[in-house]
């Protein structure tokens, strides 16, 4: 290897290729993967160490919080390529990420390279040849500040999941997780459910109409245009926004209009005489959104492009590492110099001179605890590449999320939309007509948005969460609106303001009119409405509730969600969050018990802790013992994490797991899922509760009373108990799940020795049997169930027969396809499913003579039949396959070559074909080895800043 060669780590494989070609000789470039060394869990560390200091957390929190690293087990292979090319270079750049987490992999590179040549920091926000080149002219030593921020971090982590994490599994379920983020996130959503739940709807009416000038001037633009009533009497008529969650008003100086007081006054302005009482026009001025930040870009790709937070991070990754955007974990919507000119100067090209400002738009973060560190997320370069530039390098959601990142990028940096806004009050008394109320002074109110320079809009506009009171509205969180929706939201929001609006939208224009004019109304009618609860959190909302908060990062978000959906906390029902049961049980344990613990505020406060962990203003060892240990002066202070959950006492796990549901009727988060329990029915033992079990679909807030009684009258004791299995002794019960009825056995509780460490808890039961479970054929149906018909399902799969010719065992099972036969990896769709109960071993070898074929696909004909194959004996044909056409005997499969035509191959060149197959035998798959377990490392030494 030449001399002076330097080698150059990134993290990810993509992005060493890319930065590769910017270097060209001289360099080589190599991807560490990742993190390569963690801290392990106690579980894995050495024999002698488990009983000693690190032996709980794998950290050593009696001497300054000192971790224990090893390198990851499918890393090592990885850390001897970097020692070996290490070995031949004479210089170390560390290229990883300008981040906490970025940081934090260059000092362990640092610590298990133990490099002798000289290393330099190497930092970009982009992988553009410019930035690479801007990179390697600007290092810098390594920033330990950040280091101790990450790692403080990580070791705030492991204190907190190890610490609570057991008293989940105590007292709700095994195999639970808490976090420092997850928890809070979780407990939003559970709070939100909990609105729900109390939420009483309030209906309400209102009038509308459409109204004409009874005598246009000549000037005056001739049209109709709608209004609602806005006023009674001098009264507001109350609309969504009055009514509280409980369907209560909120004010008393408002009208409250029922169905009937409604219909008389549409009734009674029928003949009125109606006159503009006032016209207003205003100014319009809407300015553009900012550049993406990290959570502005998953809460807009959630709202516009239906991308969940990691999908969208993902694909952001693949957009950054082959150099098509800037960094993608970012606080900031601050673009450089270079940014603002190319966003300009393409506004100017693609729009026109007229839609770009005369002075640059320069944004600053206002979201709580923001880090500043890197720009805005924006096309990459000096010069931004279209989408249209792009469209043939991307695809799919690549393409559609640098769309919108360069939309929003360019528009960021155009000009406002300009327009005026005009607002009319119509005014009548009614007339006595159909029960009327006459001499009732009644005001409508409608205004139009016109847009006259669509500025920045002409780009891009920002997509908006779903707002709630009226029916009219998705609860989900979804973005759509009805035209009636859109007006009651109009009329609120003007209302509210003291803004006469009853029809608010842009492009909307109202007829020239002046103070004075009669008017003509015609369609009046009453409109009944119903205020909706508040709506669920989507990703995008949950993101931005979680950033206005200041709790985690925007780093981390995607990760935080996907971990409560895993765990079971949280499940999606089209965008919304739903949170489960458990997720109520798990969120009032800790609520009641270490409330600190998920205090908004106070989870606020330890990433503001961490920032001044990395700028250097606290110190980490100090930080870590006052959050573990508790401060050690003044009785007043708060307690430690330690001391926190040690001091829990007894906590009722019976009371935590349980929610009152009303009329006696209580919910329990059991091992097997949730179910009510209700009082006995007439003529039964009263001290024998009725039990039903919880539909997975059924969301919380739907569960009233109305529908828990129906669960206990049509599902008796919760799970329908078919009786005991003659062979094994179990209960064996029917059930209705998640994907469909299936049925189980009910297996006894472990008996485990309680001075097991929470560890072997885990372990002892993992190795626990499970129970057998079988869905229910689709002729079945739960009601009807027997215990004949459950022992039979149970004993599925079933065993056909051996296949004499491979000696390989048949079985016949039920997939979540339909019923099937399995030899090795080999299966085959059976015909029925009572064929899984009752075929034989020479009708499952006949369907395994003839060619496989797709899953609910039909058998195609030949292209040709050939004749025997002097070999097998049996009929050679010539099938048009998923990589071309080939032969087959209905064993061996042989694809022709590009030489032989499907209508000149003879049985000759065929049978050779499938000779050579069967030669050379069926392909192996390649695979990893499993890696061994790591040897054990010695404890991290003390963080040195990086040779320069």
């Amino acid at each position: 290897m030449p001399a002076g060669r330097k080698l150059v780590i990134v993290e990810s494989p993509a992005k060493a290729r890319t930065i590769a070609g910017y270097l060209g000789d001289g360099y080589t470039v190599e991807a560490s993967v990742g993190h390569i060394r963690d801290l392990p869990q106690p579980s894995e560390l050495p024999a002698d160490m488990k009983k000693g200091p690190f032996g709980k957390f794998a950290v050593d929190v009696d001497h300054g919080f000192e971790p224990y690293y090893v390198v990851d087990a499918d890393k090592k292979k990885k850390v001897a390529e970097l020692k070996r090319a290490l070995k031949e270079s004479d210089e170390l750049y560390l290229a990883t990420d300008e981040d906490r987490e970025g940081e934090a992999i260059a000092w362990h590179l640092l610590q298990e390279l133990k490099p002798k040549v000289p290393v330099k920091r190497m930092v970009f926000h982009e992988i553009t040849r410019e930035a690479i080149q801007r990179a390697l002219e600007s290092t810098r030593d390594l920033d330990v500040r950040l280091v101790d921020a990450q790692e403080t971090r990580r070791i705030l982590d492991r204190l907190y999941g190890y610490e609570v994490s057991p008293v989940l599994w105590r007292k709700v379920r095994q195999g639970l997780s808490a976090g420092r983020v997850q928890s809070v996130a979780t407990r939003l959503v559970v709070e939100r459910e909990r609105e729900r739940m109390a939420f009483r709807a309030a209906d309400y009416w209102d009038v509308t109409g459409t109204f004409v000038q009874a005598a246009p001037s000549v000037e005056a633009e001739e049209g109709s245009f709608g209004a609602r009533l806005v006023q009674v009497d001098g009264r507001r008529v109350a609309s969504g926004r009055d009514f509280d969650d409980r369907g209560q008003l909120k004010g008393a100086d408002v009208v409250h209009l029922d169905e009937s007081r409604a219909t008389a006054l549409a009734a009674g302005l029928q003949d009125a005489d109606f006159a503009v009482l006032s016209l207003e026009t205003k100014p319009y001025t809407r300015r553009p959104a900012a550049p993406f930040t990290t959570s502005t870009l998953q809460q807009e790709a959630s709202r516009k492009l239906r991308m969940g937070s990691r999908q969208t991070m993902r694909t952001a990754q693949g957009l950054y590492e082959n150099g098509y955007i800037t960094y993608m974990r970012t606080d900031s919507p601050a673009l450089s110099t270079q940014a603002i000119d190319a966003a300009r100067r393409q506004a100017a090209e693609l729009y026109g001179p007229e839609f770009v400002p005369d002075k640059p738009r320069v944004y600053a973060n206002k979201a709580k605890g923001a880090q500043e560190a890197h720009e805005a997320i924006r096309p990459a370069g000096d010069h931004f590449r279209t989408p249209a530039q792009v469209a043939r390098e991307l695809s799919g959601d690549q393409f559609r999320l640098y769309e919108l990142i360069w939309k929003r990028t360019v528009a960021s940096q155009m000009a406002d939309a300009r327009g005026s806004t005009a607002s009319v009050r119509v005014g009548a008394t009614t007339t006595a007509a159909a029960g009327g109320h006459a001499g009732s002074a009644a005001v409508f109110a409608a205004s139009g948005t016109v847009i006259t320079f669509r500025g920045f809009l002409a780009a891009y506009e920002e997509g908006r969460d779903v707002e709630r009171y009226s029916d009219d509205e998705p609860a989900a969180g979804g973005s759509r609106r009805g035209a009636r929706g859109r007006a009651a939201a109009g009329a609120d929001d003007a209302e509210q303001g003291g803004d006469a609006a009853s029809t608010r939208s842009e492009d909307a224009r109202l007829p020239q009119m002046a103070e004075g004019d009669r008017l003509l109304g015609s369609e009046l009618a009453a409109d009944g409405h119903r205020t909706s609860p508040p709506p669920r959190f989507t990703e995008a909302s949950l993101i931005k509730a979680l950033e206005e908060r200041g709790i985690g990062r925007p780093s981390t978000y995607a990760a935080t969600i996907s971990v409560i959906q895993d765990r079971g906390y949280v499940t999606n029902r089209g965008q919304a969050l739903v949170p489960s049961w458990l997720a109520f049980a798990v969120t009032r344990l800790l609520e009641e018990n270490l409330d600190r613990l998920v205090d908004y505020d106070f989870t606020a406060a330890m990433e503001q802790d961490l920032d001044a962990i990395a700028a250097g203003d606290k110190e980490r060892v100090a930080w870590l013992t006052s959050f573990y240990f508790g401060e050690q002066s003044g009785s007043a202070a708060p307690e430690g994490l330690r001391d926190l959950v040690a001091s829990l006492g007894d906590i009722d796990a019976r009371d935590v797991n349980s929610i009152d549901i009303g009329d006696g009727i209580t919910l329990r988060v059991g091992r097997y899922g949730p179910y009510l329990e209700g009082p006995a029915a007439e003529g039964d033992d009263p001290e024998t509760p009725r039990r039903a079990s919880v539909p997975d679909e059924l969301a919380p807030d739907e569960l009233t009373v109305e529908k828990a009684r129906e669960l206990l009258e049509t599902r008796p004791d919760g799970d329908l108990v078919l009786g005991q299995d003659p062979t094994t002794g179990t209960t064996i019960v029917a059930k209705n799940g998640r994907y469909g009825p299936y049925v189980t056995e009910l297996l006894p509780e472990p008996e485990l020795d309680p001075g097991l460490s929470a560890a072997a808890k885990k372990k002892a039961l993992a190795a626990q049997p499970k129970p057998r479970t079988a869905s229910l054929l689709k002729t079945m149906q739960l009601p009807g169930i027997t215990l004949e018909d459950a022992l039979r399902l149970l004993s599925l799969p079933r065993v056909v027969g051996v296949d004499p010719a491979s000696g390989d065992e048949i079985t016949a099972q039920n997939g979540r396809y339909g019923p099937y036969l399995k030899k090795g990896t080999d299966s085959r769709t059976l015909p029925t499913e009572e064929a899984m109960f009752d075929i034989t071993l020479e009708e499952a070898l006949a369907i395994y003579a003839e060619p496989k074929r797709g899953r609910g696909a039909t058998s195609a004909p030949p292209l040709r039949e050939l004749g025997a194959d002097p070999v097998s004996g049996k009929p050679v044909v010539v099938k048009e396959g998923r990589f071309g056409p080939y032969v087959t005997d209905g064993e061996t499969n042989a694809t022709l070559r590009k030489e032989d035509a499907v209508e000149s191959v003879t049985l000759e060149r065929a049978a050779e074909l499938l000779a050579e197959k069967r030669a050379r035998g069926p392909v192996k798959k390649t695979g990893r080895a499993p890696a061994r377990k790591a040897p054990a490392k010695k404890a991290a030494p003390k963080k040195a800043a990086a040779k320069k």
